[in-house]
């Protein structure tokens, strides 16, 4: 953005970066928790606002001439929901895919790799939102919103203006297509919109580093140095602790950042790594078997095998479709090989927890004075109806910006519906009872 907007190189954008980053880690340091989720939603506010601005410019433009121009002067392919399946990475500058990389995209990422965010068994800074929560009932619509929002409502400004830029930079190649959002930014907003749009970069840039920060923090306080190296100190020296941990993550970051010269790389990386730790951190919630040399092997397989398949020319996301069976492969023979989590912390887990299943079967036989959580049909049926329920936002929106009114009515039919459906079984479980 600095170098497409201001014409800094980038030899000297790092040191903005590092500024930036510096300034977040001390207010993060200081304000914890709280103070991120306060700037995180205030920085959401600015970020969405600029967005939508400058999509309703840029395709209101003489150059692009509305949305109904638009869909004139790009092939049809360029709105289909699926992109299209070819050998080559790009389509007129729409994206393309071959089968193997579309198979890895819908049926592998979602389950089987972890993420920053989008981790298949829980856990990461969603799950440190949903417990500093009020209660379970606030801590399930909150996260609920959080997806519609993340998945549904933020993306089309983005999609707007990267659908008109393949009108106005059609000179841009495949690797360039990104820097064309910036473009649109410095052709067609005046100054003072202009301004507002790079503060909403940083603002989405400094939101995310805070949330990473505060997040790494308390991994390091909470799950490793007060619990091993630390245990007997008071709340101030915790707290103390945390934000040294905090400025040690923030200078750990700006020197991974010298070796990153791609973002889709950094996350692609990112993604590799933890292919295969999904299934593993599903499958502790229902399964008693499963103990740390599972997840520990889980994490570490992908590191071996990773260098092997990218020397063999393996590219992502076609790497997944070997990480993932190795993985898991290696992580159900340590589980099997290895002694089973002892019997007392077991225990002690399934009292708090009370999980259910038969895969549990063998603790619950020896508690019988617990009752496991049932209701799996329901909780099935509530994730089933909320993907319905983010993807008929999704492509509804869409259908409404686009002008096909009839499909809009049925995707917000679809939405009702699955809202409806959510609510009627959540409460028919009784919110006393899940909070329990």
């Amino acid at each position: 953005i600095l170098t497409g907007l201001f014409g800094i190189p980038e030899s000297q954008v790092y040191f903005f970066v590092f500024a930036c980053m510096l300034f977040v880690a001390i207010y993060a340091a200081l304000s914890g928790l709280w103070g991120v989720v306060i700037t995180d939603a205030f920085q959401f506010v600015i970020a969405m606002t600029g967005c939508i601005i400058l999509a309703i410019l840029v395709v209101n433009s003489p150059d692009v001439g509305g949305i109904s121009e638009m869909q004139e002067k790009l092939p049809e392919f360029a709105f289909n929901f699926f992109p299209a399946i070819s050998d080559v990475e790009s389509i007129g500058g729409a994206f393309a895919l071959t089968a193997a990389s579309f198979l890895a995209y819908v049926g592998i990422i979602w389950w089987a790799s972890w993420y920053p965010g989008a981790e298949p068994g829980g856990g990461g800074y969603v799950a440190q939102r949903m417990m500093s929560a009020k209660d379970e009932k606030h801590s399930l619509f909150a996260t609920l919103f959080f997806q519609i929002a993340h998945y549904a409502i933020r993306p089309w400004p983005w999609i707007i203006v990267a659908l008109c830029t393949l009108i106005l930079y059609p000179e841009l190649s495949g690797e360039e297509k990104g820097i064309g959002f910036v473009y649109a930014i410095r052709d067609y907003l005046p100054a003072g919109l202009k301004g507002l749009l790079v503060a909403a970069f940083f603002a989405a840039y400094m939101s995310t580093i805070a949330t990473q920060l505060n997040w790494g923090a308390s991994y390091i306080i909470n799950d490793y140095y007060r619990r091993f190296l630390n245990k007997n100190k008071d709340e101030k020296h915790y707290v103390k602790s945390s934000r040294i941990a905090t400025i040690l993550l923030m200078i750990i970051s700006v020197v991974v950042t010298l070796f990153i010269t791609r973002i889709s790389g950094a996350w692609e990386f990112i993604i590799e790594c933890g292919a295969g730790v999904g299934l593993v951190l599903i499958l502790r919630w229902f399964w008693w078997r499963i103990n740390a040399w599972s997840e520990i092997f889980a994490m570490i397989t992908p590191f071996i095998i990773y260098p092997i398949i990218s020397n063999l020319g393996i590219e992502f996301p076609d790497t997944l479709l070997v990480l993932v069976p190795s993985t898991t492969i290696v992580w159900l023979l340590v589980t099997f090989l290895t002694p089973p989590t002892d019997e007392k912390v077991l225990f002690s887990f399934y009292k708090k927890i009370h999980p259910g299943g038969f895969l549990w079967r063998r603790i619950s036989s020896k508690l019988p004075g617990i009752k496991s959580d049932g209701n799996f049909l329901r909780m099935f049926i509530n994730w089933l109806f909320g993907v319905l329920l983010v993807y008929s936002i999704l492509f509804g929106t869409g259908k409404l910006i686009f002008g096909y009114y009839i499909e809009f009515f049925i995707c917000l039919f679809m939405g009702l519906v699955s809202v409806y459906i959510i609510y009627r079984n959540l409460s028919s479980i009784g919110w006393k009872s899940l909070v329990e």
